[in-house]
């Protein structure tokens, strides 16, 4: 059982084997806080919040005090998405000893609707730290070549050359880590405007064309991979440094707020987009002769917007 080590963390505990473990689910609003797709892995049966009902029992002494969950979520990948989310709070809400950048622009939150912005009520983003969850659940195939020995025996088993082959399958996609590389071979290859748009959006939101992937972990005996990245909304708010009477002006960009305002369209409800991705790729080693590989992909990318 593999452990979490974040001081306060909401669950305690992270296994890989769906094991039964036991959670401190307070405070509520951490958990709650948290993408809706990493709670749906997290928590596939549902999250009672409440001390007086446990998806497992361990027949202790404090089967009242502690409620217990089977988690199947790398804790790597638990452990980056909880440090981002709690740095996003504390750098838009402050802390005990710093005001944060929402204490700056609450006057934002005083005027009156215009055309341009409309209220607090009607945009949570002037009150909200926005954040843009980026998920991919990437399914990888290698076809070997007709000259070799990896192969599989009657019963359909990979052999060992054949297993190295896809663990060097999976190496080779896990050093390309530049999030839009992959799609962006899609929209050459179908020409496909939509797919072009996305990219487009996405780099206007917080994102950039090279940036690579937050975190990226090969399944364990699997040739799937899953990966995600997470990125602060870019909503047009701007904080100047403080000026000589010592307040920090703050401005709006009002087009780039109406383009953040589009991505509220994923709050808390999360989109999908699945495409087949094939490559070929050489695992020769350094002094080998050529190793050509037919590699096909199944991607699964998930997008949503998360409010803190």
């Amino acid at each position: 059982m593999a452990s979490v080590s974040i001081s306060s963390s909401p669950i305690t505990q992270v296994s890989q084997h769906q094991v039964p473990i036991q959670s401190n689910l307070q405070p509520q609003e951490t958990i709650m806080n948290l993408p809706e797709s990493v709670l749906l892995c997290l928590f596939p049966n549902g999250l009672v919040l409440s001390r007086q009902s446990a998806a497992f029992s361990d027949g202790g002494d404090n089967e009242e005090d502690e409620e217990v969950y089977a988690v199947d979520f790398d804790p790597q990948c638990f452990a980056y998405v909880l440090d981002f989310f709690r740095n996003a709070s504390d750098t838009f809400y402050g802390t005990a000893s710093s005001p944060g950048l929402f204490a700056a622009q609450q006057h934002l939150l005083e005027g009156s609707p215009s055309d341009f912005v409309p209220s607090a009520s009607q945009n949570p983003l002037l009150s909200k730290q926005a954040i843009i969850v980026l998920r991919e659940e990437l399914e990888y195939f290698a076809i070997p070549p007709n000259i070799g020995n990896a192969a599989t025996d009657e019963q359909g088993i990979a052999n060992p050359a054949l297993l190295e082959l896809k663990r060097r399958c999976g190496q080779n996609i896990m050093e390309k880590r530049n999030i839009f590389t992959a799609l962006q071979r899609n929209v050459h290859k179908e020409n496909n405007i939509a797919e072009q748009h996305l990219i487009d959006m996405l780099c206007m939101s917080g994102f950039d064309r090279d940036d690579e992937w937050g975190f990226r972990a090969v399944e364990p005996s699997r040739c799937c991979i899953s990966s995600i990245a997470l990125v602060l909304l870019k909503t047009g708010i701007a904080h100047h440094p403080p000026a000589p009477n010592g307040e920090r002006p703050v401005t709006i960009d009002y087009n780039q707020m109406a383009t953040a305002q589009k991505l509220l369209l994923f709050w808390r409800k999360p989109a999908r987009k699945c495409w087949w991705d094939g490559v070929e790729i050489d695992l020769a080693q350094p002094g080998e002769s050529a190793q050509t590989v037919k590699l096909w992909a199944r991607r699964v990318w998930t997008l949503e917007l998360s409010l803190v």
